[in-house]
């Protein structure tokens, strides 16, 4: 006697569901892990690799160097929750107020981003460049997983060992040898200021070689800096 085999629908779902929970359970585990383990590549790292491989940038080297939280001059960090998230110590890794900002500048024509470190955290790690609605819930996704697994001075931590500061120049330590000749350790707010003031497009902007745009946004940060009080903004997260 012939058994009935399931509706393909169902079988189709099944095959759905278990993708979807291996994708949580896989996902979760990365993420947690790289709590305390430094992260041995980047997504964004991963394409610029292949860029080289393929394209005009074949023979630009990757210059990449990992330093812990306690080898990165406070003043880096600083800069970037200016530059970048000033509400990064009070939110979730979602800001609200600023993304309401956004769109209401979109409908007046005006395009500008409202991602936290946060959320650019999980783009740099784990998804690629572009647009699409699949990119943009994988991060939310990866965002919320960061926020509940990591203590906030891991987020920045990884932030700037990961963040592209030149055309294949990584993280705080590999910029700060190649532009200042000195360690992360030993920059000076206005050298992180610099550096921050050429994240929103690192390939078109040079810390080592400052336009008006990257001289006037690195006065804008360091302003900001001391309006938030110094050091003293992120002391006590640093030390979570």
């Amino acid at each position: 006697m012939a058994v009935a085999r399931k509706p393909l629908w169902r079988r189709v779902l099944r095959v759905g569901m278990l993708l979807a929970l291996l994708f949580v359970v896989t996902s979760t585990t990365l993420v947690i892990a790289l709590r305390w383990l430094p992260p041995p590549t980047t997504a964004f790292v991963m394409a610029r690799r292949i860029d080289g491989w393929t394209g005009a940038a074949a023979n630009l080297p990757i210059r990449r160097d990992w330093v812990a939280q306690t080898k990165i001059a406070p003043e880096m960090f600083l800069a970037v929750v200016a530059a970048e998230d000033q509400r990064f110590p009070d939110h979730y890794g979602f800001d609200l107020q600023a993304i309401e900002k956004a769109l209401d500048d979109r409908e007046r024509g005006k395009v500008r981003g409202a991602s936290t470190i946060s959320q650019q955290v999980a783009k740099n790690l784990f998804l690629w460049s572009g647009r699409s609605w699949v990119r943009k819930g994988l991060e939310v996704w990866f965002t919320g997983l960061i926020e509940l697994c990591w203590p906030k001075r891991r987020i920045l931590e990884v932030y700037v060992n990961i963040a592209e500061f030149g055309d294949g120049v990584y993280g705080v330590q590999a910029a700060s040898k190649q532009y200042f000749g000195r360690d992360a350790a030993h920059i000076n707010a206005a050298q992180a200021a610099r550096l921050a003031a050429v994240l929103p497009n690192p390939k078109h902007y040079s810390a080592a070689r400052p336009g008006p745009y990257v001289l006037r946004r690195q006065q804008w940060i360091e302003r900001q800096m001391r309006q938030l009080g110094g050091r003293d903004y992120l002391a006590p997260l640093l030390a979570e």
